[in-house]
């Protein structure tokens, strides 16, 4: 079995060859991720302060609650595990640029020339996209805590665990950076000629449907601002991924009339 290294110069690869080469990717990634982990763990006071900032927010702004913004461990090994914890959701994520890169690094060889030029962008816009939807998620932390707060009932001491607050704003955030690169795989299937744009168009109110859906399911707090915050992100993205299509689609009839014209 063989693969093609590029469509310039075409260099056969050996199976065992793709798997050293992927085997050497994955590698990499893992030591991105075990380098951002540590260096979150040597700044984890800081770190940990901003990750909790919108439940002292909360707390601090809603004179009613029974909170003053601060975590709870409720056993010996709970601040251990909270300090590993942060560091492992926090390097995936912060290691999510190297980790595209070097997935874009691997597949890249077997793409025409006119497909790497619309990988770079997958990379860029997934990098982008990803960073958007944390900084949502974190956005809207403050905002969904105050409406699960209200809704716990009169008199109820919020008193929380440090590890199962930390497990829920980091979910929070990997579930909302995954979502917005939901519309970033419609367009890659687009430009694969798996979906086009008429498709997508015809099936628009099946589709924010299903949006609404999906985010109710990966939404880790499941309050209904988590729900639309992250919803109505998506639903845009899907309107704009349909416009990026159609763009695509007109190019392409452009080069097939010039390359007959010519």
């Amino acid at each position: 079995m063989k693969f093609r290294k590029n469509s310039d110069a075409v260099k056969d690869m050996t199976l065992v060859e793709h798997l050293a080469e992927l085997r050497a990717r994955i590698m990499k990634s893992l030591l991105a991720v075990v380098v951002f982990a540590i260096s979150i763990t040597i700044f984890y006071n800081p770190v940990l302060r901003f990750l909790t900032r919108p439940y002292r927010d909360v707390c601090s702004n809603n004179a009613d609650f029974e909170c003053d913004g601060t975590l709870y461990g409720l056993g010996p090994l709970d601040g251990l595990g909270a300090r590993f914890r942060i560091a492992a959701y926090g390097g995936i994520i912060v290691a999510l640029p190297v980790i595209l890169w070097q997935i874009w690094r691997f597949i890249v060889p077997a793409l025409h020339k006119s497909e790497k030029r619309y990988a770079r962008w997958f990379l860029v816009a997934a990098v982008l996209l990803f960073s958007l939807g944390g900084a949502i998620a974190y956005w809207t932390l403050s905002r969904a805590l105050e409406f699960l707060i209200s809704w716990s009932g009169e008199d109820v001491s919020q008193t929380y665990q440090i590890g199962k607050y930390i497990s829920l704003v980091a979910m929070m955030m990997l579930a909302f950076g995954l979502g917005l690169l939901f519309p970033l795989l419609l367009v890659f299937l687009q430009v694969a000629n798996v979906l086009t744009p008429r498709a997508l168009i015809a099936q628009w109110r099946y589709a924010i449907m299903a949006i609404f859906v999906v985010a109710a399911v990966i939404t880790p707090s499941g309050d209904p601002v988590s729900l639309f915050a992250l919803s109505i992100p998506m639903t845009v993205l899907y309107l704009v991924s349909v416009l990026i299509g159609l763009l695509i689609q007109r190019s392409r009839r452009r080069a097939s009339v010039k390359a007959h014209g010519s």
